[in-house]
């Protein structure tokens, strides 16, 4: 028998994937680009089960659909890809169990695969720099960009919170601003004398000529005096890391990222970086340690008694 021969599927495995392709074309009416994308996923599931001699689905019990899962890890696929088949994969089963070609979809005794978490993105010390200096000029909006700038990455706020802020809620005497995050917990977090000034100067010269009566509650403001949103914010801080030459390293929450990196980098304990950033979980805030392995090792070398 030849290598083409042991290559083609079976008709015992590929008449139930032509009929349940059949099923979604015709009973759910699938665009084209989906259905190719479920043809090109059982293909590959088909193919495998002719390497492993499979005569049947029958005979795909859950130690043979874990086996998949596990060749696609060392094939390296993308998590995103992962989640793709294995969607894929349910529907073809449930398909086969309800026609009574299978007692049992072989899935549901797998566990829940483990979401991919992505590692958050932190800029380069001397690419804070950049940015911060970036907003120039005296205007109203340049004072507002510059203190907006400064205090998200002096404090580590989150966007809704740094955009929530109203100015009772400074306290100039400490350098401190409390606000509410997730799960209506308060925190106070502290910021430095660069984002003090800045903040100082904008609602001094700048946030007055930008206030509109009663919409201009929170600190930071759009250009009609109303409050700035998170789409404002966006733009803002990409508009400046265009300029500075960041634009590609940069997202809405990067200064949040690097504030919490630049303290860990620096030494902090992760309990007191957890604090300020108002996780629920230290583990939350352990994802960063990951950015930057040279830390974990200094922490190794001062702390281990046998470095």
């Amino acid at each position: 028998m030849s290598a083409a021969t042991l290559r083609e599927p079976p008709a015992a495995l590929r008449d139930p994937v032509e009929a349940f392709l059949d099923e979604l074309r015709t009973g759910r009416r699938l665009s084209p680009r989906t259905l190719d994308a479920y043809a090109r996923d059982l293909a590959d599931y088909t193919r495998f089960g002719v390497r492993h001699a499979l005569r049947g689905w029958r005979e795909a019990g859950t130690t043979f659909v874990d086996a998949y899962f596990a060749s696609l890890a060392r094939r390296g696929l993308k998590g995103s890809t992962v989640a793709r088949r294995r969607s894929a994969l349910r529907g073809f089963h449930a398909h086969l169990a309800r026609g009574g070609a299978i007692a049992a979809d072989p899935l549901a005794q797998l566990p829940a695969p483990r979401r991919e978490r992505r590692l958050p993105h932190a800029l380069a010390i001397e690419d804070v720099t950049r940015l911060l200096a970036h907003p120039e000029g005296q205007s109203a909006l340049a004072l507002r960009d510059r203190a907006l700038l400064e205090l998200a990455y002096a404090s580590g706020l989150r966007v809704s919170e740094l955009l929530g802020l109203v100015p009772a809620n400074i306290a100039w005497s400490e350098r401190t601003v409390t606000v509410v995050g997730k799960r209506d917990k308060q925190r106070t977090v502290p910021f430095g004398r660069p984002a003090a000034a800045a903040l100082r100067d904008y609602l001094e010269r700048g946030r007055p000529s930008l206030a509109r009566g009663d919409r201009a509650r929170t600190v930071f403001l759009n250009a009609r005096g109303g409050p700035l949103s998170r789409m404002g914010y966006w733009k803002i801080l990409h508009g400046h890391a265009r300029a500075a030459g960041l634009a590609s390293a940069v997202h809405p929450h990067a200064l949040r990222h690097s504030f919490a990196t630049h303290l860990l980098i620096g030494g902090a304990d992760l309990r007191v970086v957890q604090e300020l950033l108002g996780h629920a979980s230290v583990a939350t805030t352990a994802i960063y340690t990951h950015l930057d392995r040279a830390y974990l090792r200094e922490v190794h070398r001062t702390f281990h008694p046998r470095p």
